[in-house]
C-alpha cells in the first residue's frame, strides 16, 4: 500500500501543478493574438490552452500543495492576474497595427472602404495589416515564443503572489504608451502623404480658384493612399513584428 499511497501523493501534486500552469496559460491564450481572436472557437481555444499547459508545467518549478482552505482562491487570482497582463501587454501590439490603420486611413481617404469586413468594424487598411500581421506572427513562431514567454514569466511573475499594483500599472502604462508610439510611427507614411498632398491641393487651389480641385484631389489621394499601402506594408509589418519579438523576448525590460 506505500507505493500506491506515494503514488497518490504524486498525481496530486502533478494535477495541482499542472492546476495552477494553466490558469496562467488560459488567461494568457485568451488574449493572445491569432489563438485568441474572437472568431476562433472556445472548444479551440481550450485545446490551444491545454497544450500550452503540456509545455510549459515540465519546464516550470513544482507547485507546492495546496496549504490551507485559502491556496486554491489566491491560486486563482494571483495567476490569473499574471496570465491577463502578459496577455494584454502583447495584445497591445495587435491594438498598435489597428491604431495605425486608423490614422492611415484617415490621411487617405479610406476610412469607410470595406469598413465591415472584419468582425470589429476597421477601416481596410487596418484589416489587412491586422491580417497580414497575424499570419506574418504565426509564420515566424508565434506559438514557440509565446511558450518561451510563458516559461520566463515565473522568474518575473513569481507563481502564487500578487505583484506590486504600483510596479503593474507603471508597467502598464508604458506598454500603452509604446503602442501608440509605435502605431504613430507605422502610420508616418500615410501623414506624410497626408500632408503634401493637403499643401499641394492648396497651392493648386490658389493658383487656380476655380478649378474644383476636390473633385480631381480625392481620386489622386486614394490612389496614393492605395500604391503606398503595397510598396510600404512589408516595412511596415516588419517593424511592427521587430517590436513585438522584442516584447515577447523581454516583456518586463525597456522597450523602444
Amino acid at each position: 500500500m506505500t507505493p500506491l499511497a506515494d503514488l497518490t501523493t504524486l498525481a496530486q501534486d502533478a494535477l495541482w501543478h499542472g492546476f495552477a500552469v494553466f490558469l496562467r496559460v488560459t488567461a494568457m491564450v485568451a488574449l493572445l493574438p491569432a489563438f485568441g481572436e474572437t472568431s476562433v472557437p472556445a472548444r479551440i481555444k481550450l485545446i490551444v490552452a491545454l497544450g500550452f499547459t503540456l509545455i510549459v508545467a515540465p519546464a516550470v518549478a513544482a507547485t507546492p500543495g495546496p496549504n490551507g482552505s485559502a491556496a486554491l482562491p489566491i491560486m486563482v487570482l494571483t495567476e490569473t492576474l499574471a496570465g491577463l497582463a502578459l496577455g494584454l501587454g502583447v495584445r497591445l501590439f495587435i491594438l498598435a497595427l489597428q491604431t495605425a490603420g486608423a490614422i492611415a486611413a484617415q490621411s487617405t481617404s479610406l476610412s469607410q472602404l470595406l469598413g465591415g469586413a472584419a468582425v470589429e468594424p476597421l477601416p481596410a487598411i487596418g484589416y489587412v495589416l491586422i491580417v497580414g500581421g497575424l499570419a506574418l506572427a504565426v509564420m515566424t513562431g508565434l506559438h514557440i515564443k509565446a511558450a518561451a514567454l510563458l516559461i520566463l514569466s515565473y522568474d518575473l511573475l513569481p507563481q502564487g503572489r500578487f505583484v506590486n499594483a504600483s510596479v503593474l500599472s507603471e508597467w502598464g502604462l508604458n506598454q500603452v504608451r509604446v503602442a501608440f508610439s509605435l502605431a504613430f510611427t507605422l502610420a508616418a507614411p500615410f501623414v506624410i502623404l497626408s500632408v503634401l498632398y493637403n499643401l499641394a491641393l492648396g497651392a493648386i487651389n490658389k493658383a487656380m480658384p476655380q478649378l474644383m480641385v476636390a473633385f480631381v484631389g480625392a481620386p489622386v489621394i486614394t490612389a496614393g493612399g492605395l500604391l503606398l499601402l503595397c510598396l510600404s506594408a512589408p516595412m511596415i509589418l516588419s517593424v511592427w513584428l521587430g517590436a513585438l519579438d522584442s516584447f515577447l523576448a523581454n516583456p518586463f525590460g525597456p522597450q523602444p
